[in-house]
C-alpha cells in the first residue's frame, strides 16, 4: 500500500467520524464497541490464510487495517495518541527487538545456534517491555502480565503455561503430563456421577482442557491449530452424512442415530 493510500484511508475515517457530517454508525462507536470486530476480522485473515486466497487475504487484510485506523481515529480525537504514533511505537519496537539486524555492535557472528540467540533475545526484550509496563501502572512486574484476556482459551492456555515453564514451573517430560491428563479426566468423571454441582463439573472441565493444552505443548503442536483441523475433519465427514442422507431421498433428522453412524463410518473409511 502506498502512502496515499493510507492517507486517504485515514481521511475517509476522519470523515466517517466527523460529528456532524459523518454516519451516525461510525460515530457512535467507541473502543469496546468495536473491539469484537477487530478479533472478527483477524480470524478472517487466518481464515483466508487457510483457504489459500490471496485476493481474500488483500480485502481481509484491509478490513483488518480499517480496524486498526479506526481505533487511531478515536484516539487521536480524543487526543491519546494518532496513527502515525501507532506506525511508530511499532516501527520502535521491531528495530528495539532485532538488535542482530539493526544494531551491529550486538551482533555475534561466531554463535553457531543464532535461532536460540534470537529466540532468547526476543523474549528478553518483551520480558523488559511487559516490566516497563508493569511498573508504569504502579505494579510490580510478574511473569503472566499483559497476557490477553482477550485471546482464544486455548491459545492464552498455552501463553499462560510458556510464560510459568520460565521459571522451572513445568515437567521435565511427558510422562507426568499425561498421568496429570488422566488424574483431571478421573476426577471429571467423579463429579460428573456424583451429581456435582454444573459450577464444579464446569471447573473440572476447565482442568482438563487446560491439561490438554498442557499436554499438545510438550508435543510441541499448537492447541488452537489441532483443534482447527479436527473441526474441518468433523465438518467435511458432517457434510458426507447430510449428502449421502439427502441422496436417499431421506430426512437427516428422521433417519436415526444408527444410520447417521453408518454414513459416518463411510466418510471415515473415504478418508475425509
Amino acid at each position: 500500500m502506498t502512502t496515499r493510500n493510507i492517507d486517504r484511508l485515514n481521511d475517509i475515517m476522519a470523515q466517517l467520524r466527523h460529528p456532524t457530517d459523518g454516519c451516525p454508525w461510525d460515530v457512535a462507536q467507541d473502543f469496546k464497541s468495536i473491539a469484537r470486530y477487530t478479533i472478527e476480522e483477524a480470524y478472517e485473515v487466518a481464515d483466508a490464510i487457510e483457504r489459500d486466497d490471496r485476493n481474500g487475504l488483500c480485502e481481509e487484510l484491509g478490513d483488518l487495517l480499517l480496524q486498526v485506523v479506526f481505533h487511531a481515529r478515536m484516539a487521536e480525537e480524543e487526543q491519546s495518541f494518532d496513527f502515525d504514533d501507532v506506525a511508530g511505537a511499532i516501527a520502535d519496537k521491531m528495530v528495539r527487538r532485532h538488535p542482530h539486524v539493526f544494531d551491529t555492535d550486538k551482533r555475534d557472528p561466531g554463535n553457531h545456534d543464532p535461532d536460540s540467540s534470537l529466540r532468547d533475545n526476543w523474549e528478553t526484550q518483551k520480558a523488559n517491555e511487559r516490566a516497563d509496563r508493569s511498573r508504569a501502572r504502579g505494579e510490580e512486574p510478574g511473569l503472566l502480565d499483559d497476557v490477553p484476556i482477550g485471546l482464544p482459551a486455548l491459545t492464552r492456555a498455552e501463553k499462560l503455561q510458556k510464560r510459568a515453564a520460565r521459571s522451572g514451573f513445568d515437567w521435565a517430560d511427558i510422562v507426568p503430563v499425561i498421568a496429570k491428563l488422566d488424574e483431571e479426566l478421573g476426577e471429571l468423571k467423579a463429579e460428573i456421577a456424583g451429581g456435582g454441582s454444573p459450577d464444579r463439573i464446569a471447573d473440572e472441565m476447565g482442568d482438563l482442557l487446560f491439561s490438554c493444552v498442557n499436554l499438545a505443548r510438550h508435543l510441541k503442536l499448537d492447541p488452537e491449530e489441532s483443534l482447527r483441523g479436527t473441526n474441518a475433519k468433523f465438518e467435511r465427514r458432517f457434510r458426507h452424512v447430510e449428502t449421502s442422507i439427502r441422496a436417499d431421498g431421506d430426512d437427516l433428522e428422521k433417519v436415526g442415530l444408527d444410520v447417521l453412524e453408518e454414513r459416518w463410518q463411510q466418510a471415515k473409511k473415504q478418508g475425509l
